[in-house]
């Protein structure tokens, strides 16, 4: 793990969470005095605490390690406010509804964030019958590669999944308007809208 439980984190969530020291202490079985070492750094919840602690704060063991607590604002279901996280040691990939908290191979995953696609990522679309043709000017080395392309919509989400040695080409039955993404290896997420 690149994290452990904080002091501060805990402190936080206690808060958040609207308890004393002696009520957290009370509902995961130890002592006030221990929460307080905990929250001062002059010690650590032992492992097997880990998971009634989260509990107990209301959060995910991950968040309470990463000191992070994420909350889903994206009530609505609006797909095209989803978050993407991507895996860079395996090339996971996890689509979210909204923010979470995300870890892969041991390494915390920041959402991805889209830029506009441009230049080397230009993202053309062309209509054909009743798909959208998707295509790129990219390197498709095996060092160099889209992962994958998707086509989102308002309640819809198609990934492709894109390979090294491969055209950098798919094609989507078209859902109306909405976002086609690209995933680079090396330069992360490109959007472009198509309606």
């Amino acid at each position: 793990m690149a994290h452990y439980v904080t002091g501060p984190a805990i402190k936080a969530l206690r808060e958040r969470k609207g308890l004393t020291q002696k009520q957290l202490a009370e509902q995961i079985l130890v002592s006030d005095k221990a929460v307080s070492k905990w929250e001062t750094g002059k010690g650590l919840p032992d492992l097997s605490l880990l998971e009634p602690l989260a509990k107990a704060l209301g959060v995910s063991v991950a968040e309470l390690l990463s000191g992070e607590y994420r909350t889903n604002a994206n009530r609505a279901g609006n797909l095209l406010r989803s978050q993407w996280y991507v895996c860079p040691v395996c090339g996971n990939v996890v689509y979210a509804l909204g923010q979470g908290s995300f870890h892969c191979c041991g390494v915390a995953l920041p959402p991805a964030e889209a830029e506009e696609a441009e230049r080397e990522h230009a993202i053309t679309v062309e209509q054909v019958e009743d798909d959208y043709y998707v295509t790129l000017d990219h390197p498709m080395s095996k060092g160099h590669f889209l992962s994958f392309v998707a086509y989102l919509t308002t309640d819809r989400v198609l990934l492709q999944k894109t390979y090294p040695e491969q055209a950098a080409a798919v094609r989507f039955p078209r859902l109306g308007p909405g976002q086609i993404l690209a995933y680079c290896n090396r330069h992360g997420l490109f959007r472009k809208k198509v309606s």
